[in-house]
Formats: structure tokens, sequence, C-alpha cells
């Protein structure tokens, strides 16, 4: 015997089950699915060459060129797939700043050029997207023939900066073949922070709102014109509490009803995966925040986002039934190995080709000469010279512009961090004695778009200034036996500022009260005494979190970069001596305590050269370890 079963009947049979919870079991048998693919880059900052600008040597770890074929791939699997760049690609290597001081034309700028070749669906703005100020971000997107867009971002008063979100339609085949127009909304968020960070340029130009208050006005909005909502937020994964403002805020933004994938950035790690452990609503084996799907596909290209989203059409909405996520790298690294997993796309490179052979020729020229060979290999153990450098050219350069300005009978202080100390196993200082070329100077201060600035500061402030970068170093416990880990690697070298014409210890076994014995001129530090220090218009302006410069008066804007002035120390000087001195040291431990911190493989024959340090083999993938002895 046989059942007829008519539309009325299946219709009435799923009013039935779903009294029992069971309407889902029938519907997914229902509606057509379809598959869709989303594909992300993010915090690609130029890096659209596989190329290493400061040592002028190929470098497989990086570059758009090796993405685009990890993109050609997923697209042939997926056909069904969407491109998105997710911000920080306009700034970050010595091919942007060279860009960047082109004088504008008619032409598009070439990363956005070559984006349009790879077929982008739209992207959202990054951090850094501001650092080359408003008219060379508003020249390079507003012709862009892909969507730019940013919802917490408006014009001074209230006006659009950018469109908060855009809405693509696409034709997609479901897995039946058959074809559906799917109406994908795509909004931008990024974070707020950026008031801080190029106030200079911002201020009264721009406002900045929360991602999470955002979201909460606009989603519902973009909700309801759309099939599949996608976030881009450049912004990392902050677990705890929210709270308005905060930089990390895409757990928070996961929560806010209505999204169906968010992909992630600014926090240059990868998820799913080790970068992240599963904690509350994180699930970094799935990749899943608030249980919507998320991806971060690292940084410099060094992997594509991919989501794969299952959609089933249920009445006249497209659900996602299912997800699939992944981060797929361009290399892998074994010890000290890299195993190139993709190749170099030659449409990509020849279409930066140009721009990259003048970047090239320009990061080549000579500026200046060295006395002696310096590095950043151990920056950990107290010696740094390269970060000493820049605090001379800074001194040089604020000094005479501080005695016209009527500062000059403030003793002059400077602040500088190391900021290329092992990124990467790759990422250190070593330029050699001789002759030095532009891009040496490039990498001893890789942010170009800071520009020096001058604060006050009293002794008290300096302190606490100090003690707040000294949280880059663990809380050693000497009653240990056994080496233990220096370096608090959730803190970036960035933040790790060493005050030039000041002598100080940090003791490391304190989790406070780090920094004793502060000297001026050999003498105890007057903590009323007022200072002027030379820092960078970001660390000025809040960058870092530092609340001792909260209020702090700035003295001196100059029109020039920190990195323009460690260039005019070079030209003045025709050979610059190389500091073997830093101003701080580690303070002596009540009994011998062994560390341990992770530098470049090349560092290993200087090892016997400095006191105190031994060889402990590999570190993480890529890295040698050095043992410390703080006596």
């Amino acid at each position: 015997m046989s059942i007829a079963i008519t539309r009325r009947t299946a219709l009435g049979a799923a009013a039935y089950l779903a009294t029992f919870g069971l309407s889902d079991a029938l519907a997914g048998d229902s509606g057509p699915r379809m598959r869709v693919r989303l594909l992300e880059t993010t915090d690609l900052h130029m890096f659209v060459m596989d190329w290493d600008y400061y040592r002028a040597k190929p470098d497989p770890t990086v570059g758009l060129t090796r993405v685009a074929t990890l993109i050609r791939a997923a697209r042939r699997e997926s056909p069904n797939a969407l491109l998105f760049d997710n911000g920080d690609f306009l700034q970050g290597n010595p091919l942007a700043d060279y860009i960047a001081a082109q004088p504008p034309g008619s032409e598009p700028h070439p990363l956005v050029a070559t984006m349009t070749a790879l077929g982008y669906d739209a992207a959202g703005l990054g951090n850094h997207e501001f650092n080359y100020g408003l008219d060379f971000l508003e020249a390079t997107v507003q012709n862009a023939p892909f969507p730019f867009v940013c919802a917490n971002v408006v014009r001074a008063g209230g006006a659009a900066f950018l469109p908060p979100y855009t809405v693509l339609k696409r034709v997609f085949k479901d897995d039946a073949g058959a074809e559906h127009e799917l109406r994908i909304g795509v909004i931008s968020f990024l974070p707020p922070q950026i008031m801080s960070w190029d106030k200079a340029r911002l201020e009264g130009n721009v406002e900045a709102s929360d991602i999470v208050l955002t979201a909460r006005r606009l989603v519902p909005e973009l909700r309801a014109k759309c099939d599949v909502l996608v976030a881009l937020c450049h912004s990392g994964i902050g677990t705890g509490a929210w709270t308005e403002g905060e930089e990390h805020g895409a757990l928070h933004l996961a929560a806010v009803p209505g999204i169906d994938a968010i992909l992630l950035g600014h926090a240059h790690r990868v998820f799913p995966g080790k970068d992240y452990a599963n904690a509350g609503e994180v699930n970094s084996v799935a990749g899943r925040l608030h249980g919507v799907p998320a991806v971060m596909p690292g940084f410099w290209g060094s992997h594509l986002g991919v989501i794969d989203l299952g959609l089933r059409r249920e009445g006249e909405r497209w659900i996602v039934e299912k997800a699939d996520v992944e981060a797929r790298p361009i290399y892998r690294r074994e010890g000290g190995t890299v195993h190139e997993l993709t190749t170099s796309d030659p449409e990509v490179a020849a279409s930066i080709a140009v721009a990259h052979g003048s970047t090239v020729a320009w990061v080549d020229q000579p500026v200046g000469t060295l006395n002696a060979r310096i590095y950043s290999y151990f920056v950990w153990a107290g010696y740094d010279p390269t970060t000493a450098i820049v605090n001379a050219a800074q001194i040089a350069y604020a000094k005479p512009l501080l005695a016209a300005a009527g500062f000059g009978e403030l003793p002059l202080l400077s602040a500088a961090a190391p900021y290329r100390v092992g990124y990467t196993p790759d990422s250190f200082i070593d330029i050699p004695a001789g002759p030095v070329p532009m891009r040496a100077v490039a990498d001893l201060y890789i942010y170009s778009s800071n520009t020096v600035t001058v604060v006050k500061a009293t002794g008290a402030q300096i302190v606490a200034w100090l003690e707040w970068a000294a949280r880059v170093f663990n809380t050693v416990d000497p009653s240990v036996t056994g080496a233990q880990p220096l370096v608090n690697k959730k803190i970036p070298s960035y933040n790790f500022d060493a005050i030039a014409g000041l002598t100080y210890a940090i003791d490391v076994t304190k989790p406070s009260g780090r920094i004793v014995d502060v000297r001026f001129e050999g003498k105890p530090l007057d903590l009323s005494r007022e200072f002027a220090v030379v820092t960078n218009n970001y660390r000025a302006d809040g960058g870092g979190g530092f609340a001792a410069l909260k209020h702090a008066e700035i003295l001196l804007r100059a029109p020039d970069t920190n990195r323009d002035a460690v260039l005019r120390y070079f030209r003045a000087n025709p050979t610059a001596h190389v500091h073997d001195t830093t101003p701080w040291r580690f303070a002596s431990a009540s009994r011998p305590v062994e560390v341990w911190f992770d530098t470049g493989k090349a560092a290993v024959p200087l090892i016997p050269s400095f006191a105190g340090t031994t060889d402990l083999g590999n570190g993480a993938p890529g890295y040698a370890r050095v043992g410390l002895t703080l006596a």
C-alpha cells in the first residue's frame, strides 16, 4: 500500500513536528542547499611581493603573490566564492612608503589595481589606513571598482566617511545546479583607538565609535536587506567582559544577533589555531565566536582565510545550517627550515613590478656609514645598539627645535622601542659595518608614519612610563631552580620604551615597582623635576596605554617623521659610531636566577661574547634559545 503526500499534508506534518521541536529535521530535507565560500586577506601591510626589502632578498613567508595562488585554487574548488580584504593593506613596508611619497596621479593605487585584477568583492579599513593622512586614503579608495566600507568612522559632525555597509548581489548555483540571486551584506569595523593613534591627522576631521554599539545599531538595518551578513572586523579576540571602546572587540561583536560570519584581523594572529585557546565562547578548533564562524589569516600574506557556509533555503530566507573554517598557510616552518606551500602568482607579480622595482632602487641608496655592526639579537639581554642610534638621532633632531621654541632649559631625554626583535624568526636587525643603505634606516625605524613629538614629563611620570614598558618581562621567581621564560610575548616589543639620558635598573623578580636606581647625570632622579622627552606621535597621543602620558603637555609636534630624524642623523655624521651601552640593566637578584629568551639563529656565533649567556639550542620553531643568568 502506498500513501500519497501532498504539499498540504507535508505542511501539516511540519506543523505537528514543530510541536515536538522536530521541524528542522523535515525542513532540512525540503529546501535547496547552496555552498558559499568566503575568502579573506588581512593585514597585508603592502607585502604584495614575496620580497624582504630590508634584506634585499626573496621571502617565501610573505606576499599577496603567494596568497593569490591559494585564492585561485580556492575558487576552483568552490565557484560560489567571494573575496574580501579586512584592512591594513595600505601601509607597512618600504613599498608602501615609496608609493605614498609619489605625486598624486590619475592611476589607481598599485595595490588597488592588483586587488581589482584578483577580483576582490569588497574591503574594509584597518587602523593603519589612516597613517598617510585622509587625503591619501580617500584618493586610494574613492575610485576603486569594488566597494570599501567602514561602519564606525564618520566625518566630524556625523556625515558618512565611507558607506557603513554594502549589499552585494551575486547569482550562485545551488547543489542541484539551479541558479539563485543571493544578497550578501558586508559591514566593516575597526578599532576606535585610531583617534589616539593618529590624533594629529584625525582630530577634528573624523570621529570613531565603539564596534559593538555601532553593530547593535546597524546590523538589524543591514540584516533586513540581505540573505547572508558578513562582518569585516579589523579587531582581535578579547575574552574579558565587554567595555565600550575596546580595541579587540570581535568576540563581543559575534554576540550581536544577525551576523552569519566574521572575518578578523589586526592582531596578526591565526584563528582557528593554536594562537588562541578555547575559552568560554571561543572555539579555536572549529573557528567559532559565540557559535558564529570566524577566521583570522595571520599577517603580511601568511595565510588565506576560508569560511565555507552551507546554506539552506527556508521559505524566502537562506539559513546557515553548517560552516567549515580554516586558515590556509603559504608556508610551513619546521625547526629552522621554511617549506614553501605555494608559488608566486606571475600575474600579481607583474601588476606590481614597476613600483616594486622603483622601491628596490630607492632603498638601495647609500645614506651614511657605520663604524661597527649593529643588531637586535640581544635586546632582552640588555644590549641594544639599534635603539640607541634611534634615541641619539631623536635628541640631535629635537634639541635645536626645542631651543628655538623656548624650551631649551629643560633637560632633554629620548624614548624609543625596539621594533624588529623577533616578531618572526627572521625579523631582527642586523646591519654590517660600512655603507648604510636606505633600507637599513627603514629597518631601524619601520613605522614610517610616526612623527617626532616632544612631551614634558616629571621624574615621577617618567618612572611610571618605564614601569608600564617593563611589563614586557615576566615576573621571575628567584626560588625556582631551572631556567624561566624572561619575555612576556603578550606585550609587543614596540611598547618596551628605553629612555636615553637616564640610567636605571629593572627588577624582574617583582610584579610591580620594577624600576629602581633611576639616575640623571649620575644622581638619583628628582621625581618633581621636569624634562623634555622626545618620542613619537603614537606614544604621545596615547598609543600603548601609557597612563603616565595621558595628561602630559606636548611641547612640540615636528613636521618630520622619526625615520627622517634617523636619516638626517646618518647624513650629518659621515661615520655614525655605535653606542654599546643601553640606559637600562637588570637589577641584581637575591641569588643567581636562570632565564631564557628566543632570538635569531644568526645570533648563535655571538653568544660567547656576551657574559652570562649560554646557547640552549633551538627555541620556538625557527628561533635559537639563549640562556641568561641574572646575578
